[in-house]
């Protein structure tokens, strides 16, 4: 019995270790980390357990005593509880050199932020906690209503910027749909256009309506070790345009390697609705949106765009990082699009996770109203254009029922037109009664929306700035936790969002 039990232990370790080899340093010790979360977060001390090294010591000082635990007499603390509601958790930073690292992390409670820095070390058996030194500050009790929002302008002048990616606390990448990709220090406000962009990107006309040009930029999870970033464009050929996810290196101010990921075809005349968003998900994967491209429901074929699992546009994709397709990924059948992932989309710009559920949520434009905000599920078809919660451009538009479809209402829907972008759930201090709420940019008449969630349900939404709008491409947080808008416009602007109460 005894031997089995060793084997069976060998086993496991094996496999864990074997596991750890085939994920980036960064996602090895998000894994270990995230095993602390979890297990902090029910008092399930295997959880916490596995996380922490024999030899680990967590530390603190609180009201003029330092207290040190030893690794079993801080699991004694724990007991079997159920997950708070309230409770979010946060990687902030993480470093790595050799089989050395550190991390940040934060832990909020209902009444409490705990802050812990880890020292972290990479053993046989993978990435463990070393050390551990932790602080908790009570969180100050705000009233939503006494929030004072004020908006300060960071820089102006960008030419319709789409889209954000933070390098550092004070460099980010900024894509301008009519311009360039740019550099930008927030502190000494330096810009630099990046060198080596694809040549067959297709540059808007400027007209309004126009949605061809540069899109989504955006940071791999392991930047700091592989210098990946990954591009959404309008790509143009003899045959027209159409949407093209490519990934490149970033050293010294150029592109370089480029390679192409997914190709949106076929290549058309429209300048519309080529969806773009894209965003990593938990487990490394990466989605991206790719519009229908009509703009009028007169111009649909009899088996609908949108519908049709061998047609790659009106859909949402799932990939590895390399363009591979995951062996996860749900089936539709034989002849569908590889690396499909939902359908029935008519034009999906933003795409985020929410960190706290691991779920992607992503915005939808309707035509007449039928704006949506929708929770991304493996096989789903959100029906458009079978239905819609909106009206049609193509009043006389009936579209033949589909046999056996099933298609999946959005979580949120709004009576009046908002056009929304991208979105963002929001996790920090400085608008602490916002934590988890989601929100939304939108173009049509300049907006800003808050939606209160919980779980898949919107249990509320408000408006922002409705005294002050502007058309709303991009909401994003720094590092830190500071909280930005893009504003789209021909003079575009980088805003900060600050709490002046």
């Amino acid at each position: 019995m005894k031997k089995g039990m060793l084997l069976l232990s060998l086993l496991i370790s094996c496999f864990s270790a074997f596991c750890q080899e085939n994920l980036s340093e960064r996602q090895q010790i998000e894994t270990t980390i995230q095993h602390y979360f979890d297990g902090w977060a029910t008092g399930d001390t295997t959880k916490v357990g596995k996380a922490m090294h024999a030899s680990c010591h967590l530390k603190n000082y609180r009201d003029g005593k330092f207290i040190n635990y030893s690794r079993n007499q801080y699991l004694s603390l724990f007991r079997p509880h159920p997950r708070p509601k309230n409770l979010t958790t946060r990687i902030v930073t993480i470093d790595v050199t050799d089989n050395m690292g550190s991390a940040k992390v934060e832990i909020s409670t209902e009444k409490d932020l705990f802050t812990d820095y880890f020292n972290l070390m990479k053993t046989n058996e993978g990435w463990l906690i070393a050390d551990k030194v932790s602080t908790r500050k009570s969180h100050r009790v705000f009233d939503v209503n006494a929030i004072q929002l004020e908006k300060e302008t960071i820089v102006e002048g960008l030419k319709r910027p789409w889209s954000m990616a933070f390098i550092s606390e004070e460099e980010a990448l900024i894509s301008e749909k009519e311009g360039d990709l740019v550099l930008l220090n927030l502190v000494t406000k330096e810009r630099k256009n990046l060198q080596g962009f694809p040549t067959d990107l297709e540059d808007s006309l400027g007209s309004f309506g126009d949605n061809t040009g540069k899109f989504e930029v955006l940071l791999d999870p392991d930047f700091k070790n592989n210098n990946y970033l990954y591009l959404s464009y309008a790509a143009k050929s003899a045959k027209g345009r159409t949407t093209k996810i490519v990934r490149a290196v970033l050293k010294n101010g150029f592109l370089s390697q480029i390679k192409v990921l997914f190709v949106a075809e076929p290549f058309t005349s429209e300048r519309v609705h080529y969806g773009g968003g894209m965003a990593f998900g938990s487990e490394g994967k990466l989605y991206f949106t790719i519009g229908e491209r009509l703009f009028n429901e007169k111009d649909e074929p009899v088996l609908p765009i949108a519908q049709n699992k061998e047609d790659k546009r009106g859909k949402i994709y799932r990939i590895n990082p390399d363009g591979t397709i995951p062996n996860d990924n749900p089936t539709f059948g034989e002849n569908a699009i590889a690396g499909l992932y939902a359908m029935g989309i008519r034009a999906a710009q933003g795409i985020t996770l929410n960190p706290t559920t691991n779920q992607l949520w992503f915005s939808e434009h309707g035509t007449h109203q039928g704006d949506e905000i929708n929770v991304l599920k493996a096989g789903a078809n959100y029906g458009w254009p079978m239905k819609t919660t909106g009206k049609y451009r193509f009043a006389e538009f009936d579209p033949k029922p589909i046999a056996g479809n099933v298609y999946t209402d959005p979580v949120w829907s709004w009576s009046q037109t908002v056009a929304p972008t991208g979105l963002h759930f929001y996790a920090g201090s400085e608008f602490a009664a916002w934590n988890q709420n989601l929100l939304v940019g939108g173009l049509a008449k300049g907006s800003l929306w808050r939606l209160v969630i919980e779980g898949e349900t919107v249990k509320s939404a408000e408006e922002l700035f409705v005294n002050d709008r502007l058309r709303i491409r991009k909401v994003i947080q720094s590092p830190l936790g500071k909280l930005y808008l893009l504003s789209d416009e021909v003079n575009g602007k980088l805003i900060r969002v600050k709490n002046a109460g």
